[in-house]
């Protein structure tokens, strides 16, 4: 059995990452991604809670680490879903269809793998979107000297949703007509993006505006 993502070191999951192999693939990198950016939060939670500056605040460091770190382990358990998922869709897609029978087991077994692979994506875009609303949140309260971080952690969240919001959409059309997971994942995704140029473009002003 393969060693899981999470036990890789950079390198091995990088090289498992560039063959070709499809899974992991966009998904999964996009929640490691995520996960990053939530423990780049955490860090700077842990750089800046205890010190003057963060007097009047430490309930809500506490509250923002806290959620970091739910969502890291969210987001590196999705990496390794979203990888097992696009797997199941691609050895649904080499079962046998010789007989009816066995093109009726052959639909039934790529239409429950591709929901999966659709419902996994959307999630990390999900957690992704609650650790940049983090990011937002510690931006003018945390360590000034980490500030920079903030922002990195908020980039990669971003960067995180928009991934897997490919991921979700690219499987949209291969779910069965009437499925709806279909409307209701294309709508979620629609929900997360909007709003989320200007989300960033708001977290780079105010991590600049603390840089100077």
């Amino acid at each position: 059995m393969d060693t899981p993502l999470s036990e890789l070191t950079i390198g091995d999951f990088l090289q498992r990452l560039s063959t070709d192999e499809p899974a992991p693939g966009g998904g999964s990198a996009s929640a490691i991604a995520g996960a990053i950016g939530a423990a780049l939060v955490q860090m700077v939670v842990s750089l800046t809670a205890g010190r003057p500056a963060a007097a009047g605040h430490e309930d809500a460091l506490r509250e923002i680490g806290l959620g970091a770190a739910g969502f890291q382990s969210e987001l590196l358990s999705l990496a390794e879903t979203d990888a097992a998922a696009y797997a199941s869709v691609v050895a649904a897609r080499r079962l046998p269809r010789e007989s009816d029978r066995d093109r009726e087991n052959r639909r039934v077994q790529i239409d429950a793998a591709v929901r999966e692979a659709t419902r996994a994506p959307l999630q990390v875009a999900e957690r992704a979107a609650q650790t940049l609303e983090l990011a937002e949140r510690l931006a003018p309260i945390g360590n000034r000297n980490a500030i920079s971080d903030v922002g990195v952690a908020g980039l990669l969240a971003a960067v995180a949703i928009r991934g897997a919001a490919l991921n979700v959409r690219i499987n949209l059309p291969f779910l069965a007509d009437g499925e709806p997971l279909r409307r209701e994942a294309g709508a979620a995704v629609d929900r997360l993006l909007d709003g989320l140029d200007e989300r960033e473009a708001a977290l780079r002003a105010a991590v600049a505006e603390r840089l100077e």
